[in-house]
């Protein structure tokens, strides 16, 4: 029988790599929207507890950057996508592909959780797919501002929120801090978890492009309306997707700067450094 597994999964092994990169972002942010979707749907509908919703993201955060991280890193966000471009880590055409892919996933994500939940939803709007009201449930797609929040607290908000995020991912991927690979999705589930708790209020955290972007797109043909992309006179749905990406420049350039480069470069960076001569004697 593993035989017979070993035989097909060869056969099914897609071979360029670039389309293999691809297709993990799509598969696992696609699992990580239809996860999280689903806890915000339990959370509206079931009354949880509202730390509930944070706990379900960070876990599906886990297991989704588990899925992509071997082969592409498991970004799951054109924002930390781009901060990958901006270390030279990632060719700049890779990241727009990784961003289409990352936001056709997360499409498919809202898609899933709205198959799932159509009956609940139904229940509960009537089928009247509203964006303000009452029985308003488009904000368990895609992310909406509270009324107490300015256009400039809304860009303050994204730009923050991404950087904080972009700066702890600094602090686990640093070599210096030699945090285990295997430990590193769950490090980044905890850190979802700790920024959706501590500011989540004002516009509940898209910090991802893609995570917003898409779901809106999604709940657009799903019969909500326009009012997705004119909510509050068109003064929001393109915070959630450019704030994030300036946000994610200034986190993890931010932490390079200011921790990291106090450190000084790891053993791997001194070895690269050496010329063959002192590499040899160094030995």
């Amino acid at each position: 029988m593993q035989m017979f597994v070993e035989r097909w999964k060869a056969k099914c092994r897609i071979q360029n790599q670039l389309v293999r990169m691809l297709l993990c972002e799509f598969v696992a942010t696609a699992f990580l929207i239809f996860v999280g979707l689903a806890v915000e749907v339990q959370a509206q509908f079931n009354s949880h507890p509202a730390n509930s919703s944070s706990i379900g993201w960070g876990l599906a955060l886990v297991f989704a950057v588990q899925m992509a991280f071997p082969l592409s890193g498991g970004h799951l966000n054109p924002a930390v996508s781009l901060s990958a471009w901006s270390f030279g880590n990632l060719p700049f055409a890779h990241f727009l592909l990784y961003s289409i892919a990352q936001t056709a996933g997360a499409f498919i994500g809202a898609a899933l959780t709205y198959l799932i939940y159509f009956d609940k939803i139904a229940e509960f709007d009537g089928g009247a797919r509203a964006v303000y009201g009452p029985k308003a449930t488009a904000a368990v797609f895609a992310t909406y501002p509270g009324p107490h929040l300015s256009l400039l607290g809304s860009i303050i908000d994204q730009t923050s929120c991404t950087a904080v995020l972009c700066f702890i991912i600094g602090i686990i991927t640093d070599k210096h801090n030699r945090i285990p690979t295997v430990a590193q999705p769950v490090m980044m589930g905890m850190m979802l978890t700790v920024i959706c708790m501590a500011f989540g209020m004002n516009a509940g955290n898209a910090m991802n492009p893609a995570r917003d972007f898409g779901p809106r797109l999604f709940t657009l043909m799903a019969g909500y309306g326009w009012e997705v992309f004119s909510y509050n006179s068109y003064k929001w749905f393109w915070v959630p997707i450019l704030c994030p990406l300036f946000g994610a420049i200034v986190g993890s350039w931010a932490y390079q700067l200011i921790i990291s480069a106090q450190i000084g470069p790891t053993e791997e960076e001194e070895e690269r450094s050496l010329s063959p001569d002192q590499s040899v004697t160094k030995s």
